[in-house]
């Protein structure tokens, strides 16, 4: 039956239900995820961890550049740093700085557990030859990479046994360049074959450069700290020297005071404890002025002023060769050892050990001898034997 319109009388159209589907109970949705491929995940990270160690370099080599600019003279100290933050940046198990010193290469700072010998000493030396692998670095100014160091007997003989003996296998080092010159080397080693990459090579290189501006930064040190000594040492003579003019113009005819003056003043040259001042008589020598020695010893000598020196005592050998001679340890002298007397008392009495004695020469001919005493066992150095035989030798002439 037809429904009636309600307006015109025209015909409704019928009415069609809306088909519903009813959505079942525990159908899983579907969740749209935001997060990145794991591709450009991995991406991110490798991104992250190049920063976080591109700023723990740079922290590193502020930190070196720190140690160089305010305290420049602590070497020793920068280049134990250096070692420390090329081991841990280049991902190495030992790090090595040599230092090249004539035609050695010479051991100046070191870390990790790889020891240089049974027993790892700052100083170590060996020849710089390409037979190592520092050597060769040194010798041809350019890296120098091997993989595998135990098994390259034939181009590292001296490499290769110590790799051999001591367990490392991976070994890199570079030159240290001032100004296109080798001074030394860096170098890294690994006790696997695990060869280094050519970025830590490259950030081996900014290591080394760090140890070039320290190890510079100590020789022009150490040079300033020579030229200082000489001058120290050179006006040190001129003073004594004009103390003994002054005691000459102050005293005209008077020997004592100046002998006393010289003796003073090389006693104080050389660093030692006391002097005596013997003319020569012969083929004997009479005491004429002692500085400072111990009064027991001054009794025996002034009770015995002309002596015959022992042919083996430093004052015997000096009169004998016309030479300046030192005798190290007393005790353990020729003299000595046969008993001579003058030697026996003089160390057991005087306490002397280290002996200086210093010819006085008028035109070759012998006048005198000096002599110099400590009371330790420290024998003069070359300098200063040169400045106390230069101060009586002026004087003398």
């Amino acid at each position: 039956m037809r429904r009636r319109s309600r307006a015109g009388g025209e015909p409704a159209k019928p009415r069609h239900r809306k088909t519903v589907t009813l959505k079942r109970r525990g159908a899983p949705k579907v969740v749209l995820s935001h997060s990145p491929p794991a591709g450009q995940e991995t991406e991110v990270a490798r991104l992250t961890r190049e920063r976080d160690e591109a700023l723990e370099q740079r922290t590193a080599t502020a930190e070196v550049l720190k140690i160089i600019s305010t305290s420049p003279t602590e070497f020793q100290a920068v280049l134990e740093v250096v070692v420390r933050s090329a081991a841990r940046f280049c991902k190495a198990d030992d790090v090595t700085i040599f230092e090249l010193d004539g035609q050695d290469i010479r051991l100046a700072a070191h870390w990790g557990a790889i020891p240089y010998l049974a027993i790892l000493e700052i100083g170590f030396r060996f020849p710089c030859t390409r037979g190592s692998v520092a050597g060769r670095t040194v010798l041809e100014r350019r890296p120098v990479h091997v993989s595998d160091l135990q098994v390259e007997a034939e181009d590292f003989p001296e490499g290769s046994a110590l790799a051999r003996r001591l367990g490392h296998r991976t070994v890199a080092g570079v030159p240290l360049l001032r100004e296109g010159v080798a001074i030394g080397t860096i170098q890294l080693r690994r006790t696997e074959v695990n060869p280094f990459t050519d970025k830590q090579i490259a950030l081996l290189e900014t290591f080394a450069a760090q140890a070039v501006i320290a190890i510079a930064n100590a020789r022009l040190f150490e040079a300033e700290q020579q030229r200082t000594r000489e001058l120290g040492e050179s006006l040190q003579q001129q003073t004594a020297t004009a103390d003994v003019l002054r005691v000459i113009s102050s005293s005209p005819g008077e020997l004592e005071p100046v002998f006393q003056a010289m003796l003073e003043n090389a006693t104080q040259l050389c660093d030692a404890k006391f002097a005596s001042l013997r003319l020569s008589e012969g083929d004997q020598f009479r005491t004429v002025s002692l500085y400072n020695a111990p009064a027991t010893l001054v009794e025996h000598w002034r009770s015995t002023p002309l002596v015959r020196p022992h042919p083996e005592s430093a004052l015997g050998r000096a009169a004998l060769t016309k030479q300046v001679i030192q005798i190290d340890d007393v005790r353990k002298g020729p003299a000595y050892s046969k008993r001579d007397p003058r030697s026996v008392a003089g160390a057991d009495l005087g306490g002397y050990r280290t002996v200086i004695s210093v010819p006085m020469l008028k035109e070759d001919v012998l006048v005198g001898v000096i002599s110099i005493y400590r009371q330790e066992v420290r024998p003069f150095t070359d300098k200063q034997i040169e400045l106390g035989s230069k101060l009586i030798k002026w004087v003398t002439h």
